[in-house]
Parts: structure tokens; sequence; C-alpha cells
């Protein structure tokens, strides 16, 4: 089965998230709300993600500049937002989604979710991880 595959099917078998999966085995997986799951990632695994799958329930603009700066090949999500698939439109990501929507929304569903805000903000990736993590203090 393709890293994809498993990443998916892990996704929904398991309520999971995120899940991130290469040469066949799961380097990460998450409950975890928001971008702290792929931003702790990112941290906690760098040099293994070059080249794995991620399968996760929501990408934004922030995730999606996280998944191009780790190096991750195939990505699969249920929700994505517009200005995630303009980044990931230049990169060499394969990428797969079921809900396109303009903007990925806060919590309570009444604006703009705050990363995803911070993200249209942010100039470059290391700017962004920066103000991440000020936001959720990592």
């Amino acid at each position: 089965m393709k890293d994809i595959e498993i990443a998916k099917n892990m996704l929904v078998n398991e309520q999971k998230a995120i899940v991130i999966v290469k040469d066949g085995k799961v380097i990460f997986s998450s409950e975890g709300k928001g971008i702290k799951p792929i931003y702790t990632a990112l941290n906690e695994f760098k040099s293994q993600l070059q080249g794995s799958s991620v399968a996760d329930k929501v990408i934004g603009k922030a995730a999606a500049m996280i998944c191009e700066h780790a190096g991750i090949k195939e990505l699969s999500t249920k929700l994505i937002s517009e200005k995630a698939v303009n980044v990931l439109k230049n990169t060499s990501i394969i990428f797969e989604y079921e809900k396109l929507v303009p903007y990925i929304k806060n919590r309570d569903q009444t604006g703009m979710c705050p990363i995803e805000k911070l993200s249209l903000e942010a100039t470059n990736i290391d700017e962004l991880l920066l103000k991440i993590s000020k936001i959720i203090g990592c």
C-alpha cells in the first residue's frame, strides 16, 4: 500500500487529525487541533519528513507552507483554503482535497482562523514559524 493510502486510512479509521507516513511506517500522528500537530511534527521529525506523505483534516496556508518547508512529497486533506492551494501549486507536492474554501475559519466559525490570518502577513517560512512559536508557546 502506498504511504498516502496508509496515512488516509489511519486518519479516518483512528480518527486522527494528522498522519505522516514514510516508507510504509508512521512517523507521526496526532488528534490535536489547529496548527500545533504539523508544527510539532516539523520541530521533532524535520529530518525524517523529507519525501513523506501527509493526511490531514484541515490545511490552511500556514500548514501548506510548513509542508513545503519540510519537503513533503504527497498531501491529502479533507478541507483546504484557497491560499493553501496557491502555495501548493508552486511546489512539487502532489495534493488532493475534498473541499475547497476561501479561508479556514476560527473554532467558533465567526471569522478567519488566527493562524490563517497570521500566514497572510508572513513574508517567508522563517517569519511564519517564529510567529507560530510565539502563539502556541513551543
